[in-house]
C-alpha cells in the first residue's frame, strides 16, 4: 500500500512541475484575454484558442485556433494572427516574464469543424430513420 502511495505522489509531483505545460497554459490564458480586450483586428474577433503546446526548451509555442466560421475563415484567421504576432509577443513577454519569449506558430484546429460534420451526419441519419419508420418512438 505504501509503495502505491509513493508511486502516486511521485507521478503527481512530476505532473505538476512540467514547466512547458504551465507556460503553455499561461500563454493560452493571456492570449484569450488579448483577443477579447487588446487586439483590435476584426479578423480575430471570432477566433478561439483551443490549445497551446510549448516545446520542452520553451523556444517554440504552437497555438491552435478555431473559428465559428469554419474552414472558410481559416486563411483569414491565420493571416490575422500573423499580422498581430509582434503585438501578441510583446504583450505575452511583458505578462509572462520569461527570459526568452517562444516563437509563436499558429495552426488552424479543425476538430470543431469535424465534430459539427459528425453531428450533421448523425442528424441526417436520425431524420432518414424517421422517414423510413414513421411509427418508431424517437
Amino acid at each position: 500500500m505504501a509503495a502505491q502511495r509513493t508511486e502516486y505522489v511521485i507521478n503527481v509531483v512530476n505532473r505538476t512541475f512540467n514547466r512547458a505545460e504551465r507556460v503553455g497554459n499561461q500563454i493560452q490564458r493571456v492570449l484569450a484575454e488579448l483577443i477579447c480586450k487588446g487586439v483590435r483586428d476584426p479578423r480575430l474577433s471570432r477566433a478561439t484558442i483551443t490549445g497551446v503546446t510549448v516545446s520542452r526548451d520553451l523556444r517554440i509555442a504552437k497555438i491552435y485556433v478555431a473559428t465559428h466560421g469554419g474552414e472558410t475563415d481559416e486563411a483569414t484567421i491565420l493571416s490575422g494572427f500573423e499580422s498581430a504576432k509582434g503585438f501578441i509577443k510583446r504583450e505575452l513577454a511583458s505578462t509572462l516574464g520569461l527570459r526568452y519569449m517562444p516563437d509563436l506558430k499558429f495552426f488552424y484546429d479543425g476538430s470543431f469543424d469535424y465534430g459539427a460534420h459528425i453531428n450533421r451526419v448523425l442528424k441526417s441519419l436520425h431524420t432518414d430513420d424517421e422517414e423510413d419508420n414513421p411509427t418508431a418512438d424517437g
